[in-house]
């Protein structure tokens, strides 16, 4: 049966291929996207029965405001892919003072998901798009305190959303399924290009498994797992992510954060 899904993040990379992908299998998507241009190219890329929607991920009133339309659309959201996220950025700290990339890659699909659950059913699904980079977080670095480099950011963020996929799976219960995939490691996407300088593997690779997240069936159960792409097989996160106190630690410093942001 046809579901409706909204993908974050799909006006290139690996949201752009998933929302084809999808959109060849016959499914409603709603696309997301920062900038119109890219988006209106996009949407001309893709065809098919899709939607846009705009959003600047680094203001929390943007992230408001794409709940909101979503909502007055839809009574109904089968399906929310978190794709969205930023290794490098012009400007690493948001006009509230807080990290970019714990404001776009944490915090944002945090906001965001919370706001649709509503309109997510119980057999729904949440795919959040985690990384093999994850590292312990710093919770000062969180809250825009302290300043890392792109990538020491950029592993912390991925690690809280992993951290807050588990969370809120636990909160949830028997539904809907909220999982954290890492799509595979450098595949060819703009991030991997500008963080690493290689063209990467084939997107096709995260594109299939994200596929399989939102729609097949080896994750109707998974709710609360993290999968590993790279491996091909449910595993483990990084080690703080399965620390009690730390997961603790670094949910309150999220709702803290997001309460300050509105």
């Amino acid at each position: 049966m046809p579901k409706t899904i909204l993908i974050t993040g799909a006006t290139d990379g690996i949201g752009l291929l998933t929302a084809k992908t999808l959109v060849d299998e016959g499914h409603k998507v709603l696309i997301h996207g920062r900038n119109p241009s890219k988006l209106a190219a996009a949407a001309e890329d893709i065809g098919g029965d899709i939607e846009t929607y705009i959003a600047d991920l680094t203001r929390m009133a943007d992230v408001h405001a794409l709940v909101a339309e979503v909502r007055k659309a839809y009574t109904q959201l089968d399906v929310l892919i978190n794709t969205a996220g930023v290794l490098k950025i012009a400007n690493p700290k948001t006009e509230d003072g807080y990290a970019a990339r714990f404001m776009v890659n944490t915090f944002a699909p945090y906001v965001l998901t919370r706001g649709l659950l509503p309109i997510i059913p119980m057999d729904g699904r949440i795919v959040n798009l985690s990384s093999a980079a994850q590292a312990p977080v710093d919770l000062e670095a969180l809250h825009g305190r302290k300043q890392y480099d792109d990538m020491g950011a950029y592993a912390q963020s991925k690690l809280a959303i992993t951290i807050w996929t588990q969370q809120l799976a636990k909160e949830l219960g028997a539904g809907p399924v909220v999982v954290a995939v890492n799509p595979g490691s450098l595949l060819a996407s703009k991030m991997v290009k500008e963080g690493f300088g290689v063209a990467g593997n084939d997107l096709g690779i995260g594109a299939g498994i994200l596929r399989e997240a939102a729609v097949g069936a080896s994750f109707a159960g998974a709710t609360g797992r993290y999968f590993d792409n790279d491996s091909g097989a449910f595993a483990n996160p990084h080690a703080a992510a399965m620390d009690h106190t730390h997961s603790a630690d670094v949910m309150n410093a999220i709702n803290e954060a997001v309460a300050k942001l509105g």
